[in-house]
């Protein structure tokens, strides 16, 4: 378990996504979107829709068993996006770069922005919003209610 948690309402993460969409707007017109699943994608969303960006791709990387860290398996490439060149991918946070570095194998001309960083993790990425410590766990407003709740497909 983490030393530190730190709750991020649905309220906080449209802000702090529609801060890291104002930065990523002065930078240039994007071709698309990759969002890294799950955690990325309401970030994505709202990026989209500030940027209107219509086109939406995923990458799938399988890294966390509940808060345990394991190696990291690509369940669905980004095969829209090629190289990366002209795309933007967005994902919830960085924390230690290891999800990061395999997004960045495959897409590597890619503009790489999230919405939350950790100190290991911050030198893969290229635009965040908010650095968090090291030893914080962040509970996403998708995580909790406002405690941790099991997913409900392993609830029998």
């Amino acid at each position: 378990m983490a030393e530190r948690y730190f709750t991020v309402t649905w309220d906080q993460l449209h802000r702090d996504a529609k801060a890291l969409a104002w930065r990523l707007h002065e930078r240039q017109k994007w071709q698309g979107i990759v969002a890294i699943t799950r955690g990325g994608l309401i970030p994505a969303a709202i990026i989209a829709r500030e940027l209107e960006c219509r086109l939406i791709e995923t990458v799938s990387i399988v890294t966390y068993d509940e808060e345990s860290r394991g190696e990291p398996v690509v369940t669905k490439p980004p095969v829209a996006a090629g190289d990366g060149e002209g795309w933007l991918i967005i994902d919830d946070l960085v924390d230690t770069g290891t999800t990061a570095k395999v997004v960045r194998g495959l897409l590597p001309k890619a503009h790489f922005a999230t919405v939350y960083a950790k100190a290991a993790g911050k030198p893969v990425v290229d635009t965040f919003i908010t650095e968090v410590s090291q030893d914080t766990w962040i509970l996403f407003p998708w995580d909790t209610e406002p405690q941790f709740v099991a997913p409900l497909a392993r609830k029998g």
